[in-house]
């Protein structure tokens, strides 16, 4: 009797194990994309940077001139894009996990956020003059008008 027990486990048990995986539809991952951006900038507000008419980036907090590093998927994705270097817009706000300084100072792991979020998440750390666009605007294709 318990080799019958053993037998329909076993059976259960490869059933899900070689069940197919359902994928989450498209507009459901694109729903959580910002919740998840969100999350990162929370951890890691500190280490955050805006984007600068000449195509680099200055930290917030403690002013310096950073640059994406060329092995960020941001990097990639502008490398890959089919649109010309022209027409390729950088985002205006990232956070970053590290710098890593080699001939310039590059930041690793990087995500777009908004920069309202900062307010929002760290108001003890940021305040709204910090994040607010001074008005002048970024050269023809040099950033993103805003994140939809």
């Amino acid at each position: 009797m318990a080799s019958i027990g053993a037998q329909a486990y076993q059976e259960e048990e490869d059933a899900r194990f070689n069940a197919p995986l359902l994928k989450a539809p498209c507009n459901l991952c694109t729903l959580a994309i910002p919740g998840v951006k969100k999350a990162i900038a929370a951890g890691f507000f500190y280490n955050t940077a805006r984007l600068q008419k000449d195509g680099s980036y200055r930290t917030v907090k403690h002013p310096q001139t950073v640059h994406i590093h060329p092995s960020s998927s941001l990097s990639q994705q502008m490398e890959m894009s089919p649109l010309p270097p022209c027409m390729q817009a950088l985002p205006r706000w990232v956070v970053y996990h590290e710098l890593v300084l080699t001939s310039k100072e590059y930041m690793r792991v990087v995500s777009e956020i908004k920069s309202e979020w900062l307010v929002e998440i760290a108001p003890h750390f940021y305040s709204k003059k910090d994040i607010l666009d001074d008005g002048r605007k970024l050269p023809k294709g040099k950033g993103r008008a805003g994140m939809d």
